[in-house]
């Protein structure tokens, strides 16, 4: 009896347009079980082989002219190696525009995709985010290609049957089974990904990751990108992107952008919790308090302000800051989206700009040259879209370390400290670092903040 009413569901008109329901009247209907659905959807669905160049690391002594002309010219010096790496991915079109995760493709410098009748193709990323994991693939001289339609991923429930396919462990396209299991996760997956998930709790394990999850009709409900588990295999808590937010990433990908652009709220929110709810006289912990907004936020333009609770996005509800970004991202830059904003006791429908983060004050990053003690530092004026790039705490301001260099590295200086002095000389601008570090004097001293702590640095030339 199980066996038929699985059946039952399966066979939803997967030949005539999916939009109909039968009863199997046949045993052979009866018996084919999904063998429809994969049939149709498993072309869609590629091998990716990527290979990634890393650079090992150099010997301490690589430098020393001893060491050299004892040992020889190539003492020490760094190494490249090759890894490789194994993932799955879905086309998202018929002239070659695929899907797959970042952290299968994302710094690869060769890429090689293979359909299920064993066709090659060579392939380039065309668009990539790291936060997300998303990567989306042109095929080089692809045509005619079977895809797969995107569903609308807000309208998954829990409890529908889904399919997982992909190429786990390299053995080859495989298929597994279950249900969704749940919706809205939120840093819950192991992984690059740090989001919005749908969780299933068919089988997905490495080389499933950029593989398609399926619903009963063939559609894409979302990519998977990570499991939960202590034995890295599967242990039936599985993570998938949306499909809503793969169709902005395609979207994107085909206007031609080479980065991804999300909607910029200029907010820092947290989760509302039991204890939130109750000081704010609230009986259902719901939305995302306002615990900050930037002084050039959209938000803070519509009339929004500290201690505020946003409820729903465009008549979705949130519940956390990451689910929020989601709901916004999917919007897309460019239009409005509709905030639901509790305060008090009074709810109110408030309609907020969605633009990018805005490069004002101008960045103005420098490279720090040869004439400077620190040659390579890479130093940039603290902005929205620099703050949104490098991840950065809403309330900075002032110049940050965008990359240290090998000597600002050794200096002690790291990704994301903020400037405030060099030998006493205050630092406003990043030219105000490139004047500071010309001709210094015998000793450098740095007064920097790190992590909300300020740090003094001090160095012999």
């Amino acid at each position: 009896m199980i066996r038929v009413m699985l059946t039952l569901v399966a066979l939803t008109c997967a030949t005539q347009g999916m939009a109909e329901t039968k009863v199997p009247q046949l045993q052979a209907e009866i018996s084919l079980g999904f063998a429809p659905v994969v049939k149709q959807a498993s072309p869609a669905v590629v091998n990716i082989y990527a290979k990634i160049v890393r650079q090992g690391r150099a010997s301490p002594f690589f430098s020393d002219p001893f060491f050299q002309d004892f040992f020889g010219r190539g003492f020490g010096e760094p190494r490249q190696r090759v890894q490789n790496s194994l993932g799955s991915g879905v086309i998202l079109s018929d002239d070659g525009y695929v899907v797959s995760n970042y952290h299968v493709v994302g710094s690869a410098t060769e890429i090689q995709v293979v359909t299920t009748d064993r066709r090659e193709f060579s392939a380039e990323v065309v668009l990539g985010h790291e936060e997300s994991d998303i990567a989306i693939l042109r095929l080089k001289e692809a045509e005619d290609l079977p895809y797969l339609t995107l569903r609308d991923s807000d309208q998954v429930e829990v409890g529908e049957l889904a399919l997982a396919i992909g190429n786990p462990f390299g053995v080859g396209q495989t298929v597994s089974s279950g249900i969704i299991s749940g919706l809205a996760r939120t840093g819950t997956a192991t992984g690059n990904g740090r989001g919005y998930f749908i969780q299933t709790d068919a089988a997905i394990n490495p080389g499933n990751s950029g593989g398609a999850l399926i619903d009963v009709n063939g559609q894409l409900i979302g990519i998977n990108t990570s499991i939960l588990t202590r034995s890295g295999g599967s242990n039936g808590i599985g993570f998938a992107i949306p499909a809503n937010l793969v169709a902005q990433f395609l979207k994107q990908a085909q206007q031609g952008n080479e980065t991804f652009v999300s909607p910029w709220a200029g907010m820092s929110g947290q989760h509302m919790s039991a204890d939130i709810a109750e000081s704010l006289g609230l009986a259902i912990p719901l939305g995302v308090v306002i615990s900050d907004l930037h002084e050039l936020s959209p938000l803070r333009d519509a009339g929004f302000r500290v201690g505020d609770v946003v409820t729903h996005v465009d008549g979705d509800e949130v519940n956390s800051p990451a689910e929020m970004k989601f709901r916004m991202s999917v919007a897309g830059v460019g239009g409005t989206s509709v905030l639901t904003r509790l305060r008090g006791d009074q709810s109110e429908d408030v309609e907020v700009a969605l633009i990018k983060a805005p490069d004002v004050p101008a960045a103005e990053e420098t490279t720090l040259n040869d004439r400077t003690v620190l040659p390579g530092l890479v130093v940039s004026r603290v902005n929205p879209a620099v703050i949104t790039r490098m991840g950065l705490s809403l309330s900075l301001t002032g110049v940050v370390v965008v990359d240290p260099g090998p000597y600002g590295g050794r200096a002690g200086l790291r990704t994301g400290d903020i400037l405030e002095s060099i030998n006493a000389d205050e630092i406003q601008r990043p030219r105000d670092v490139e004047t500071a570090l010309t001709d210094p004097g015998r000793y450098v001293q740095i007064g920097l903040v790190r992590g909300g702590r300020s740090v003094s640095l001090r160095f012999r030339l």
